[in-house]
């Protein structure tokens, strides 16, 4: 069985809702709405973990964290670890990554037969948290991410530019047309610095530039794991004017990455590949851009694990769909390998083939998350179904919340007798086959083992 063609297109650090097919009032995301008029959005999807390596060593091997021990931004993924990339091999594929897929390592192809682009990252090891004492701060790095934000060009800029115009020479070959291929298209915009040129920065600031909602007396209240990420990225007490500078860069960004997104588009167009091509956009993982008072990612909350979703296959999926089961990237893998004609038994998630032909109700579906990296001291794990989502925290209070009545994520239900039943049904669904206490001890013998690297490399 041959398959469609794949372009994946990924981003970093999206929040879906800074974007027009998932609701902002004022971001231009024109190439993202052209995706979704013609194809498919999924509403509640999710990264599989926060964090750059861990998220898309997840994406990679479509398999979750604790199967793979891809713990953290410092871990290598095992280069005996099949990813889709192997996988599209066996059945045919010409294989191709241009751009950032975070590799830790000598390893800088997992399966591609193709790089087009190198990793900005380059082989850079970064280390490992030490879970030994709780994460201190402030870092001022981190600090300065916010306070330097505004108009100018960055490498970030550049290197995204370098992206797409690898990704065009490769769909202008005419060798696209002699056998199945699959592009991965990865740019590293809206990610930080939040530092875009000034005509992108010039649409949203100062006339659009705005302020998170932040209830009163919510910061008082944030689960330690969350007050310990605010601490760790010293995230506390910048003015109204840096937020709202940052925030316009931000939605900038988001402009700048699609319209490099619109450029692939184009092109497909041009070459007459359309037709052929399942066309997937999404994110590793999000952006909390001041949202809880909070920055970057690492956490639980949807501005930082829920990630854009948007897939068009002319004729085969129906344009203007919008679906409302969870979703993660796991499924996105199983869904690519089931139309190359590969069941893939040995993965997570699900294909979302039978749902996108109808033969499947839209459903409450599931993603599960984990988080096992920088500025906590403990594992935790995330899992939204319907309308519920709970954070598990090992040896902390979960978190709870009706993502339908409390989008915002503002009201924890967690202790609430009323929500008792859902809570220990997501709790079972939480720790089902991922136990608390031997990941716990993985992740330290992992930490220990890659101090003694990092010391003797000194």
């Amino acid at each position: 069985m041959v398959g469609p063609n794949f372009l994946i297109i990924m981003s970093d650090e999206h929040d879906p809702r800074v974007s027009s097919p998932y609701g902002h009032p004022f971001v231009e995301t024109p190439s993202m709405q052209r995706l979704a008029d013609g194809g498919a959005v999924f509403e509640a999807a999710y990264c599989n973990s926060p964090l750059c390596v861990p998220s898309r060593a997840s994406f990679m091997t479509g398999k979750h964290l604790h199967r793979i021990g891809v713990w953290d931004n410092g871990v290598p993924l095992a280069s005996d670890e099949p990813t889709w990339a192997h996988r599209l091999n066996a059945r045919g594929y010409e294989t191709a990554l241009a751009g950032k897929m975070h590799f830790v390592g000598p390893d800088q192809r997992h399966g591609f037969r193709q790089r087009l682009v190198e990793d900005i990252h380059g082989r850079f090891h970064m280390g490992a948290p030490d879970w030994r004492t709780p994460p201190s701060g402030p870092r001022p790095p981190m600090r300065r991410r916010v306070e330097e934000a505004g108009p100018g060009d960055s490498s970030y800029q550049q290197y995204d530019d370098r992206v797409a115009e690898a990704s065009l020479a490769f769909l202008a070959d005419p060798a696209r047309r002699e056998r199945p291929w699959a592009l991965c298209a990865s740019f590293i915009t809206p990610h930080f610095p939040l530092i875009v040129r000034q005509p992108y920065f010039d649409r949203y600031f100062p006339a659009h530039a705005d302020l998170p909602a932040i209830p009163p007396g919510h910061l008082d209240r944030l689960h330690p794991q969350n007050r310990r990420l605010r601490q760790f990225f010293d995230c506390a007490d910048f003015s109204d004017e840096q937020i709202a500078r940052a925030r316009a860069a931000y939605y900038g960004l988001v402009t700048f990455c699609d319209d490099q997104i619109g450029r692939l588009l184009d092109a497909l167009d041009a070459r007459g590949l359309a037709e052929e091509t399942l066309v997937a956009y999404v994110a590793d993982h999000g952006e909390m851009h001041g949202q809880h008072g909070m920055w970057w990612k690492c956490s639980f909350y949807e501005g930082s694990a829920r990630i854009p979703f948007i897939l068009r296959r002319p004729g085969r999926i129906a344009p203007g769909g919008r679906y409302g089961a969870a979703t993660s990237l796991l499924d996105l893998v199983r869904t690519m390998l089931d139309l190359a004609g590969d069941d893939a038994p040995d993965l997570d998630g699900r294909s979302l083939v039978p749902l996108l032909e109808g033969r499947e109700p839209d459903g409450a579906g599931l993603a599960l998350a984990e988080y096992e990296g920088h500025g906590t001291v403990t594992p935790a794990r995330m899992v939204r179904r319907g309308r519920f989502k709970l954070n598990y925290y090992h040896g902390e209070p979960p978190e709870l919340f009706d993502l339908e009545s409390d989008p915002d994520e503002f009201t924890d239900l967690a202790a609430d007798p009323e929500h008792a039943a859902i809570r220990e049904e997501l709790t079972a669904l939480a720790l089902d086959g991922w136990d608390p206490v031997a990941i716990d001890r993985r992740v330290r013998e992992s930490q220990a083992r890659r101090r003694i690297i990092v010391q003797g490399a000194a």
